[in-house]
């Protein structure tokens, strides 16, 4: 931190804007990543949104490969090119690949780098979170193509349905990769979700408001919050299937008072939102590209918008629309039947709303929309075939047969690959500040439209006659062979057009003519820079006085590029941008950014060696591995923050704002709130867990049900609260210009006590290993115990803030953090105990399923 007085600072900020080169070479030597080794440390919006995109794609490459692979085995009946063991490990690779590290990584890597680009920002509201994400990608993916490559490759399916993935059936590491490396990989899904969320609604350009922001922000805020709470589910499932498999708690084993059914409604709660967590992106890169191209605005704004809400939440109302033949009552078959169908109005909405927009202007026709007549025509086949899907009867007929694989296929690639092979060629120019060559575009695209329907259309066809899925073979009685071969001829087909998409970006790249900016015409902020962009993206913010798809890119960029918004000059080595009202875009605070740093791949190394312990099954080493990851977390926040007071700093335009660590609701702050919304649905799906099995599954009540002892329950109970209350105190000490320090100690205190005591109740735990029940009790007081611990941490975290210097009534944001925590865990885990003993009391009644 510099010792000049924040008086210094205000004086030199309120200077005239500086000679628009020099600005622009003061803040690249800011924000520029040195080469070299350094590019490790990058934290920057752009370079990682890149790395994403570029490491999706290559997965996407893996993902088709296995695919051809698929397709070769099926060609024909009775096919020896791989056995049953390589197949199964084949088919789950492909889905496992497609899902978790080619389509939502794509989608991170977009918006991480359009988002503050759109948004009138220099970056996103949390780099280093953003690069762990992408280490955590990394890592996790890469365990599980090492997994692939030595032959122990998970091969259950990418669904890893229970008892099939459990260790009676699959002994060795094969379904252990599959639980550790996609848990992995799903830390960088909820960071970014935490990042998209709070970016969109903290981080924006001044007069921004919600009502004005471009309909692109609007997809990744809905699809984020969507990931947040969807993605939870599938994170406990996969943790309490290792716990089966490492240590035989048997929450899927019906002999011992599991459901093999509660991994299906645990899976497909994630499983279903995540279609539509792959669509919102794709759709909303649509709604981007086609007002450009008909050259008229997005009709029915607000109705899009409206209908995306509509879409996120029925897609949390749907997961049963793959549970149809388990069994499920005539009652809720209908509700999920009549939601399935349902959905299909937002998704018309939107579909009507692009037509209404094409014929309401004068559409011109380039490559991109190709693609996007691609689209059209195959998303609405996918549409139509699942609507005959969410048909019970049809259901019946048609579920694990070759007609899903093909409805699937055209969702899934008619739903993003299309579009995003459109904004590929769309904002291509903005990643190269080339234009493209277009010289093999139109054959590229032919091949994969015609290879595609050539390859899954006959699904459709041999689903009907009845060939079940992922099978490696069938017989020569069922006369499926031409279909086949098809398929495959078909798929060989659409390959050829992939490799000349390929070919075609790197003419471009290589090729390309140079221009400035805004070769479209469009009328989006992302246009309003120099291309390929700098890594400020913006000399100057905007202030926004229009909807955010009717700006002037071209004056506005000239006018930024200048230094005449806000932010137009660096002051005392900051990486500056500024934080506004959530709902009325009103600037109202200067968000001080990290600078570029190796902490985060560190971070990404140790999370990696955890989960690497933990699949040789060396428990105490992972042991240690968190506690260093914990550390590495820790030592993130350093030295942030400030050691005096800063008060109201100038920001441009007459306006002034205060640091974020001396503001009321900054993006940190948002961001432990969203992490507590996160971890609240983890929590619920235990709870939910732990009923569906005392209604459905057999062999209850137990012998010996877990009963919590009263007195620790109580005295747990009292710490819990006493940490609450002690971190509120402290809180209001701060801000009477008081010591926090007894305070924090107590709550520091009374969160560990509370911890301790969780433990040993779960300890007291009577043979989890001989009934679901006792397993769940045992994972749940874990799990409070945990978050306990965690409560501690943080105020002891709080009290050497304090202790550094960092806290005073003006910048008490960490102990508002702390707050925010303090008060979940004391009710998160009263509820929790609370629940303990009601499951208790329902085992002694028996299950509702025995």
């Amino acid at each position: 931190m510099s010792r000049e007085t924040p008086q210094d600072r205000q004086g030199a900020a309120a200077a005239p804007p500086a000679n628009p080169i020099r600005l622009h070479r003061e803040l690249a030597a800011l924000w520029d990543t040195p080469a070299g080794w350094q590019q490790l440390g990058a934290v920057n919006h752009t370079i990682l949104g890149k790395r994403f995109i570029l490491a999706a794609f290559f997965f996407f490459g893996v993902g088709g490969l296995l695919a051809m692979l698929i397709r070769v085995q099926l060609a024909t009946s009775g096919t020896a090119f791989v056995g049953p063991e390589i197949y199964g490990q084949l088919f789950t690779m492909h889905g496992t690949v497609m899902m978790f590290l080619f389509a939502i990584p794509m989608f991170e890597g977009f918006a991480i780098y359009l988002l503050p680009k759109l948004l009138g920002a220099r970056d996103l509201a949390f780099p280093r979170l953003t690069a762990y994400g992408f280490w955590c990608y990394i890592f996790g993916a890469s365990i599980l193509l090492c997994a692939m490559i030595a032959g122990v490759a998970p091969d259950s399916g990418w669904f890893m349905y229970t008892p099939l993935s459990s260790s009676t059936y699959t002994p060795g590491i094969n379904a252990d990769v599959w639980l550790l490396g996609i848990t992995f990989v799903e830390i960088s899904a909820l960071s970014a979700a935490v990042e998209i969320t709070v970016s969109v609604l903290k981080v924006r350009a001044p007069g921004m408001s919600l009502a004005r922001m471009p309909i692109m922000a609007w997809y990744l805020l809905i699809t984020a919050l969507m990931m947040l709470f969807g993605f939870p589910p599938l994170i406990l499932g996969s943790i309490l299937l290792e716990l089966e498999r490492a240590a035989d708690l048997p929450f899927f084993d019906p002999t011992r008072g599991g459901d093999s059914l509660l991994w299906q409604h645990l899976f497909w709660l994630f499983g279903h939102p995540e279609v539509y967590i792959i669509f919102l992106p794709a759709a909303g890169a649509i709604s981007m590209m086609i007002p450009t191209f008909a050259r008229h605005e997005l009709v029915g704004y607000r109705a899009v918008i409206v209908a995306v809400i509509a879409m996120a939440f029925l897609s949390f109302g749907l997961w049963v629309h793959h549970m149809f033949t388990v069994g499920i009552p005539h009652l809720a078959l209908a509700f999920f039947s009549a939601a399935s169908g349902l959905v299909a109005i937002p998704t018309a909405v939107q579909i009507f709303a692009w037509i209404a927009t094409l014929a309401a202007g004068r559409p011109r026709f380039d490559v991109p929309m190709l693609y996007l007549g691609g689209f059209f025509f195959i998303f609405v086949v996918g549409g139509l075939t699942g609507v005959m899907l969410a048909m019970v009867p049809f259901n019946w007929q048609a579920h694990d047969t070759h007609f899903v694989v093909a409805h699937l296929h055209y969702v899934l690639v008619g739903g993003f690959v299309f579009p995003m092979m459109a904004a590929t060629y769309y904002w291509l120019p903005h990643f190269t500040g080339r234009l493209a060559e277009h010289r093999v575009s139109k054959p590229a695209f032919w091949l994969i439209f015609l290879g595609f329907n050539l390859t899954f259309f006959h699904m459709h066809l041999t689903g009907l006659r009845g060939m079940p899925r992922r099978i490696d073979t069938y017989p020569v009685e069922a006369r499926l062979d031409w279909l086949n071969l098809l398929s495959s001829v078909g798929s060989f087909v659409m390959t050829i057009g992939f490799a000349l998409f390929v070919a075609d970006l790197v003419v471009h790249m290589r090729f390309g003519r140079r221009f400035r900016r805004n070769p479209w015409a469009a009328r989006t902020l992302e246009w309003a820079m120099p291309t390929p962009t700098t890594s400020y993206a913006f000399a100057s913010l905007p202030h926004i006085t229009e909807r955010g798809d009717r700006l002037a890119p071209d004056a506005e960029g000239a006018r930024l590029a200048a230094g005449r918004g806000y932010l137009g000059f660096t002051r005392n080595g900051w990486m500056e941008t500024l934080g506004v009202d959530m709902v009325g875009g009103r600037p109202d605070q200067l968000i001080v950014l990290p600078r570029q740093t190796f902490l985060p791949l560190w971070s990404g190394l140790l999370t990696a060696a955890m989960v690497l312990c933990l699949l040789a099954k060396v428990y105490w080493l992972a042991l240690f591995a968190f506690l260093a990851v914990v550390v590495s977390l820790l030592a993130w926040t350093g030295a942030t923050g400030a050691r005096q007071d800063m008060g109201a700093l100038p920001i441009g335009n007459g306006a002034s704002a205060r640091p974020h660590w001396e503001t009321e609701g900054p993006p940190s702050w948002w961001a432990m709130v969203m992490t507590c919304a996160a971890e609240a649905t983890l929590f619920s799906s235990l709870l939910f867990g732990g009923l569906f099995l005392w209604l459905v599954a057999p062999q209850w009540p137990p012998a010996r049900p877990a009963l919590p002892d009263p007195l620790l329950a109580g005295a747990c109970a009292v710490l819990l609260v006493l940490a609450a209350f002690a971190g509120r105190g402290g809180l209001a000490a701060l801000l009477g210009q008081r010591s926090p320090a007894l305070r924090l100690g107590v709550c520091a205190g009374a969160h560990g006590g509370a911890a301790l005591l969780f433990a040993l109740m779960a300890a007291s735990v009577p043979v989890p290993t001989a009934h679901a029940h006792n397993a769940t009790a045992l994972v749940l007081l874990s799990l409070c115990g945990l978050r306990a611990g965690f409560g501690a941490l943080l105020a002891a975290y709080g009290l050497w803030r304090w202790q550094a210097g960092f806290l005073s009534a003006a910048r008490s944001l960490d102990l508002r953090i702390g707050r925010v925590w303090h008060d979940y865990a004391a009710a998160t885990g009263l509820v929790g105990l609370g629940a303990a003993f009601v499951f208790a009391w329902l085992a002694t009644t028996g299950g509702a399923g025995s």
